[in-house]
């Protein structure tokens, strides 16, 4: 068996990857790691301008990438965001399914349509990306890696005044299941899926919601003393979940599948 240097190990030269929600936060950071270790990044976001400024960013330091508006919650849009992936790069070697959203309402108050709308995003579209992928890695035969972006509340609720927001968790508990369910069946098709589980992250969709808890209500002192749980003291950046999705995503991980690896701090711990 020949051992690779860790600069091999990490060079995704060659390969292409796609990275859903990828015009900001996590997202946008994913994408800007893979693109660095060589990976040409099919970038997909609602928003097409802010995954298109990804795209700028990754051009400007000279990595190679497109941009597509696409819903992640589609299952059309799965379809077809794998088969651009293709006609622009060639091939699809890894998917990461990083888009969510996180609506701030009371259980009680949840609406069918709420609920409806966060599943088909954080949990039906993690499937339907995947099988889309997955079609094509088996097709082309050469595998592929699958990495998704689930959270400590799949683990753990972190309710705000008790507050739960209940459909995230639910969202997410969901996501860990189906990484281990599609990693036990996926693997004689050499489709490694795993999960990274990200605790509190300074992003662009986590200052929304605090903004949101706040206009209810809650003081910041309360947003505070969640923050002070975090045994590192301080917020995770973006940056800091992307570094572990490289790894998930690169060869240094290629006896890792149905594992759910946790990126909060400490969080969980204390």
């Amino acid at each position: 068996m020949t051992i690779q240097t860790i600069a091999q190990l990490f060079d995704m030269t060659g390969k292409s990857a796609i990275v859903t929600g990828g015009g900001m936060g996590i997202g946008q950071g994913i994408a800007f790691r893979l693109a660095e270790a060589g990976a040409k990044v099919m970038t997909t976001d609602i928003d097409l301008d802010a995954a298109s400024q990804t795209v700028e960013q990754i051009k400007g330091r000279g990595g190679e990438a497109q941009a597509i508006r696409a819903d992640a919650g589609s299952t059309a849009d799965a379809t077809k965001v794998v088969q651009a992936t293709v006609e622009t790069f060639g091939r699809l070697d890894i998917l990461v399914n990083n888009a969510g959203i996180f609506p701030v309402s009371p259980a009680l108050q949840v609406s069918e349509e709420m609920w409806d709308k966060v599943l088909d995003v954080n949990l039906k579209g993690v499937f339907f990306y995947s099988q889309a992928a997955a079609r094509e890695m088996i097709k082309a035969g050469h595998g592929g890696k699958i990495v998704n972006v689930a959270s400590i509340e799949a683990l753990h609720p972190m309710p705000v005044r008790g507050v739960a927001y209940v459909y995230y968790p639910a969202s997410k508990g969901g996501v860990a299941m189906l990484t281990k369910a599609l990693a036990l069946e996926w693997a004689p098709h050499n489709i490694l899926v795993n999960a990274v589980a990200p605790g509190l992250t300074m992003t662009p969709g986590v200052q929304r919601v605090a903004a949101a808890v706040l206009a209810s209500g809650v003081s910041v002192e309360k947003l505070v003393e969640t923050s002070d749980r975090v045994p590192l003291r301080r917020l995770g950046e973006p940056d800091d979940i992307a570094k572990v999705v490289l790894f998930l995503a690169s060869a240094a991980a290629d006896y890792m599948t149905g594992s759910l690896v946790v990126v909060d701090g400490g969080y969980l711990v204390s």
